[in-house]
């Protein structure tokens, strides 16, 4: 069964708490957490002030999405606000290596995070280094993309990777996810699914939790 991670970009701002609290009732493994930029994607979002006020909320590991430019300026202030899993790009900073040592020195978990049009060759390197690889199923910067259905090869070549060096990362997809498409991905190999507007623009969400459940079991 894929552990599932529901986007707060979807989720009712003016009624977080309780969109946070409503998904961990029915299950949900973590909660994921857009930053955005708008330079390295052409959209803003939260800051780590979103992360802190989460924190005391929810036991739920805080699943901190990173879409910035040169994220090593903000790992130390993310991991301190309570971020358990902090994913940067590898298109986002020329030192990715150095970024991801940093989060494990920070305490929290390290995730590299490839766009659509990134080869998994790019981060063969760093795989030792990670505990969850994200795979982008959509462009990021926007919920309620359609799932990139190639990305699905990717998943297979980084899944083939993961066993042939003996590796224990998670691998986690993120757009576009549904019951259908997070069942392709499973099959492929991912170990955890986003999904944000399937989940929160559904008037029955606990509902929609269940049927990814169902769907990868």
């Amino acid at each position: 069964m894929i552990k599932i991670a529901p986007s707060i970009l979807s989720a009712d701002f003016a009624n977080l708490q309780r969109d946070v609290e409503l998904v961990d009732r029915a299950g949900v493994d973590a909660l994921h957490i857009d930053i955005m930029d708008g330079q390295f994607v052409p959209n803003l979002s939260f800051g780590m002030s979103m992360v802190a006020a989460l924190r005391p909320v929810t036991s739920l590991p805080l699943d901190c999405h990173l879409m910035i430019v040169e994220p090593e300026r903000f790992v130390q202030q993310f991991a301190q606000a309570g971020a358990d899993l902090i994913g940067v790009h590898v298109e986002s900073t020329h030192h990715i290596y150095h970024v991801l040592q940093l989060i494990r020195q920070a305490g929290a978990k390290a995730e590299v995070v490839v766009n659509p049009g990134t080869p998994i060759s790019q981060i063969v390197d760093l795989l030792p280094l990670v505990d969850q690889v994200l795979v982008m199923t959509v462009n990021p910067g926007f919920g309620g993309q359609h799932f990139l259905t190639p990305m699905l090869k990717k998943i297979q070549a980084l899944e083939q990777l993961k066993q042939q060096g003996g590796y224990d990362f998670d691998i986690e997809v993120d757009g576009g996810i549904n019951e259908k498409t997070a069942k392709l991905c499973y099959d492929a190999g991912a170990t955890v699914a986003v999904a944000g507007s399937y989940i929160y623009d559904s008037p029955e969400p606990e509902q929609r939790i269940q049927d990814l459940k169902v769907a990868t079991n």
